[in-house]
């Protein structure tokens, strides 16, 4: 990751943006196999300046998620790609589907953030799924700056927001 630290625009400190933030650090935690964490880092960087998106696979524990791979899927928000993603949902349906009987699954969703932090949005929490991990990679001048992942604290219908998770390869 590059020393370059991303900027903060002012609707990352307004209410709205910190409310969908609880306090303090998950216990559980994100295990990225090596080449897992640089093959989404390269994802990211390369779609600069836009948004993209992909899926975690892996396993879950009650400890927390183990990611050994990452795939890219097509962020269908052509109009507002700067900013915002929506998930292809056919391509998860390919994934899923190709995963059938290997013994893996999705574990999660990732994203860029261009120019900004690795900070979810209200836009996150509003498509945000309860069991999911959710790694946000801030991408700067086409260099990823920052890699931060979250976690739902319940579902988002019953008042769930965001909570981090510390994580290592």
């Amino acid at each position: 990751m590059s020393r370059i630290s991303p900027p903060v625009p002012e609707r990352f400190l307004s209410k709205a943006y910190q409310s969908v933030l609880a306090k303090g650090v998950s216990k559980q935690t994100v295990t990225f196999m090596e080449e897992a964490l640089s093959v989404m880092q390269d994802i990211a960087s390369q779609g600069y300046p836009d948004e993209v998106c992909g899926l975690l696979i892996g396993h879950t524990s009650t400890k927390g998620w183990l990611v050994e791979e990452v795939r890219q899927v097509e962020n269908l928000n052509k109009e507002r790609a700067a900013d915002r993603f929506q998930l292809d949902p056919a391509g998860y349906q390919a994934i899923d589907a190709s995963l059938r009987g290997s013994g893996k699954e999705i574990i999660g969703v990732f994203h860029s953030h261009p120019d900004c932090p690795a900070q979810p949005s209200p836009t996150d929490l509003s498509n945000a799924w309860e069991g999911f991990v959710y790694p946000i990679v801030s991408v700067v001048q086409g260099e990823v700056a920052e890699v931060h992942c979250w976690v739902l604290t319940d579902d988002v219908s019953a008042g769930g927001v965001f909570q981090k998770l510390l994580h290592h390869t």
